[in-house]
């Protein structure tokens, strides 16, 4: 019996070495960021049979069977869409700046998205302003209104919201809305889908969190887009949910939450609402993609209002907001301004921001003083002194959780919409950005920012630099994880 169970343990732990050893030829062979993969090895090494567990659920993206084959059914119809837009006398490429035409170029190339003028736009600054521009807007529909976000918390302006809604479907307005099932949650337990459903809007959970569908699709791959649009007319994306932060995370410890969002009305919207209409038909396999825009361009046009929009996540070129936010700040003459949540740069965009502020461009990032996520707080300190030794200036937000994600290069050209400097922002989920080519709208962005500075802290190098050493240890030990954060 004794020889038995010797020959079992033996049996046991060479079946232990061939998972090991097959579950890192997998992760050697996917060559993605170095980084990525020896965060992965590590994990896969320290914990026993549980990270090849978590590797299986996590470590790959992989969106599921079904959802796979509509996005792959969706790209011809999408990419002649897209290729018709190029006819639009909103395309003028001729009209763009130095800074716009490289961006312009890399997402013709390889989204197939052209840029287009003859849109108005409309920085919006505040919840409450937000909100109520929203709530008008939804009150003057009279067609059709398509709605995703990531978040939608009940409470305060977001049931007014939920209310317009209402009203819009039960005057004949044809309501469709999105959500992520994990980030809306709260939002689906509530009384509020059942009385929109019973006034006729559809309501479709993205990415349905299920165990029984662990093995079938990466459950931490999330749809983060926030896109809004009415009567083919008016749309909105940027960094806001569904929530008012006097009624969201009150109990989180940061402060109310600060966002803003781009009111477009244009050719634009069109793009926008095309892209709502692909995470439609791969989460329900149904189609409606919009119209093709008008392009009525007034009779004196230049670049001053020219949009390109970016989505990124599965079933779009890989890593192709990261690349524009590369090419953005190696353009950079004068002045790189940075706000973001969640800042745990890729090393591409670390020596991208490096290299900026060592060849003379002022460099600012602001970040808030208290993050929501703790493993996330920690491992963006960890970046503080290699950024600080090479000139760029790091301001911590003390007026609340600053989730504005906002870039503006040389005060002439911004980005702005949906990614956190992350990894699973810019690898994993569903995004979408405007690199917008508009002086007046950068100017206005940029003053926000300036705001966003004058309510921070600036970090010291010399105060950072003594910080006490049990700090410096977990910095370094949530640095290990960030490529996977």
């Amino acid at each position: 019996m004794e020889q038995f169970y010797q020959v079992l343990t033996w049996v046991g732990v060479f079946l232990y070495w061939l998972m090991i050893a097959a579950v890192t030829m997998r992760v050697v062979f996917k060559r993605r960021v170095v980084g990525v993969s020896l965060a992965w090895l590590m994990i896969i090494y320290i914990i026993p049979i549980g990270g090849v567990f978590a590797y299986i659920l996590f470590g790959e993206l992989n969106l599921g069977k079904k959802r796979a084959e509509r996005a792959k059914d969706m790209f011809q119809p999408y990419e002649d869409w897209f290729q018709r837009l190029t006819d639009c006398p909103g395309h003028q490429p001729h009209l763009m700046t130095e800074h716009a035409r490289p961006i312009n170029d890399l997402c013709e190339n390889r989204l197939g998205i052209p840029a287009l003028s003859g849109n108005t736009l409309s920085l919006q600054d505040s919840p409450q302003t937000i909100l109520r521009s929203l709530i008008d807007d939804i009150h003057d529909a009279q067609h059709a209104i398509q709605m995703e976000f990531y978040i939608w918390h009940p409470g305060g302006l977001a049931d007014e919201v939920a209310t317009a809604l209402i009203m819009a479907a039960k005057r004949g307005v044809n309501v469709r809305i999105l959500l992520d099932a994990a980030g809306s949650m709260r939002f689906f337990r509530s009384h509020w889908p059942k009385l929109m459903r019973h006034a006729g809007i559809q309501i479709v959970e993205a990415l349905a969190v299920s165990p029984l569908r662990m093995f079938l699709r990466r459950l931490d791959l999330r749809q983060h887009r926030k896109i809004v649009v009415i009567d083919s007319h008016i749309a909105y994306t940027g960094s806001m949910n569904m929530v008012d932060p006097a009624y969201f995370k009150t109990d989180a410890g940061v402060g109310q939450w600060i966002d803003v969002m781009v009111r477009v009305t244009g050719p634009t919207v069109a793009v926008l609402n095309s892209i709502q209409a692909w995470d439609w038909e791969v989460e329900t396999g149904e189609r409606h993609l919009p119209t093709l825009p008008d392009c009525q361009l007034p009779s004196s046009v230049d670049a001053a209002d020219m949009i390109q929009v970016i989505p990124s996540g599965p079933g779009m070129p890989d890593e192709i907001i990261h690349q524009t936010l590369l090419l953005s700040i190696y353009q950079a003459r004068e002045s790189v301004v940075i706000t973001t949540p969640y800042f745990i740069p890729s090393e591409n965009l670390l020596h991208a921001m490096k290299g900026a502020a060592q060849r003379g461009v002022s460099v600012d990032i602001v970040i808030p003083d208290k993050n929501d996520s703790l493993m996330v707080e920690w491992a963006s300190r960890s970046f503080f002194s290699e950024l600080l030794t090479a000139g760029v200036r790091i301001h911590r937000f003390q007026g609340g959780l600053l989730h504005t994600k906002s870039v503006v290069i040389d005060g002439n050209h911004c980005l702005i919409g949906t990614v956190n400097l992350d990894m699973r922002s810019l690898w994993l989920n569903f995004e979408v950005t405007l690199a917008v080519d508009n002086a007046e709208f950068t100017q206005q962005l940029s003053w926000l920012q300036q705001q966003y500075i004058a309510d921070s802290h600036p970090v010291d190098a010399k105060t950072w630099h003594d910080r006490p050493i049990a700090n410096k240890l977990f910095e370094q030990f949530f640095y290990m994880f960030s490529p996977l954060l």
